[in-house]
C-alpha cells in the first residue's frame, strides 16, 4: 500500500467513525441516568461511548456557562457552537469574546446562508412579520448543518426553563430531518436556578450583563423584552408570541 492509499484509507475511517452512531441503550447500560449529576453523567457517557464526537451549542447564558464549565474540564476542546444570527445584543456578544479567551474556548460561528444585510434587504423585518420563519433560516438552518460531524449534542436546557421543557430527559435519541441521529444531552436538566447560580458563583464564573438589567432568557435583541411572568423566565421571547425558536423542537425524539 502506497503513502497516498494509506492516506485515503485513513481519510474513509475517520469519515466513518465522525458519522457512526451512538447507541442509547448501551450508554445507559442499566445506570439510572437522571440520578446522576452532571460531572459524574458527564463522565458515565464518555466511557461508555469511546467513539463520541461531541458538540455544545452555547448561549452564553448562566446555565450554558455552567454546563460549559463542566464540559471543559473533561473535553477542553470540545467545539462550542454559537448560532450567530447578526441580532444579538452588543452585550452578548462582548461576553463571548471575553469567555472565549479567557477560556481558551474552540467556538464556531454558526451563520446563515444570508448575512443581515441581505436577509433584510430580501425579507425585510422578518422577525417581526413572521418569527418563526426568521429563526428558521437564522438558527434552526445553521445549527442543522452544524450538528453534522457529531453524534454527541450537549446543551443548557433544564426543565424548570419552561413549560415547554417540563418533559426533557438528561439523554434524548434523536434523529434531524435530514436523517442524522445523535444524542442530545441536557446535564443540567433537573437543576432549578437557584443551583445554577450557585455553582456559577462557587466556580466564580462572570455573568452576562444584561441578566442585571432584568432579563432572565437572553436571545436575539429585538425578540427579547424582560419577562413580567415570575413563573416562566421565557415569556419575554417574541413578545410572548411563542416560547421555542425552534432549535430545540427541529429533531425527532425517539421514544
Amino acid at each position: 500500500m502506497n503513502a497516498e492509499t494509506s492516506e485515503l484509507t485513513e481519510l474513509h475511517l475517520n469519515e466513518a467513525a465522525i458519522y457512526q452512531e451512538l447507541d442509547l441503550h448501551a450508554v445507559i447500560d442499566g445506570v439510572d441516568l437522571e440520578a446522576l449529576q452532571p460531572e459524574a453523567l458527564l463522565q458515565h457517557i464518555l466511557s461508555t461511548a469511546p467513539n463520541a464526537r461531541p458538540c455544545f451549542t452555547c448561549s452564553f447564558q448562566t446555565e450554558d456557562m455552567v454546563v460549559l464549565d463542566v464540559l471543559r474540564k473533561a473535553i477542553p476542546d470540545i467545539p462550542v457552537i454559537f448560532l450567530e444570527t447578526g441580532y444579538h445584543f452588543a452585550e452578548t456578544y462582548a461576553y463571548r469574546d471575553q469567555m472565549a479567551a479567557a477560556w481558551n474556548l474552540n467556538v464556531i460561528n454558526a451563520t446563515a446562508a444570508e448575512t443581515r444585510v441581505e436577509h433584510e434587504a430580501k425579507r425585510g423585518l422578518l422577525y417581526i412579520v413572521q418569527p418563526t420563519d426568521c429563526c428558521n433560516l437564522r438558527k434552526v438552518a445553521p445549527l442543522m448543518a452544524s450538528l453534522e460531524p457529531y453524534n454527541l449534542w450537549f446543551t443548557g436546557l433544564r426543565r424548570e426553563q419552561s413549560p415547554t421543557r417540563a418533559n426533557l430527559k438528561k439523554i434524548e435519541d434523536h434523529r434531524t430531518p435530514n436523517g442524522h441521529h445523535l444524542l442530545k444531552t441536557s446535564l443540567l436538566a433537573d437543576w432549578n436556578w437557584q443551583q445554577v447560580t450557585d455553582y456559577a458563583h462557587a466556580n466564580e464564573i462572570p455573568e452576562l450583563p444584561l441578566y442585571a438589567k432584568g432579563y432572565t432568557s437572553i436571545g436575539c435583541e429585538p425578540c427579547t423584552a424582560i419577562s413580567t411572568d415570575p413563573n416562566n423566565a421565557r415569556a419575554g421571547r417574541w413578545g410572548g408570541k411563542k416560547l421555542e425558536c425552534g432549535i430545540h423542537t427541529f429533531s425527532e425524539k425517539s421514544e
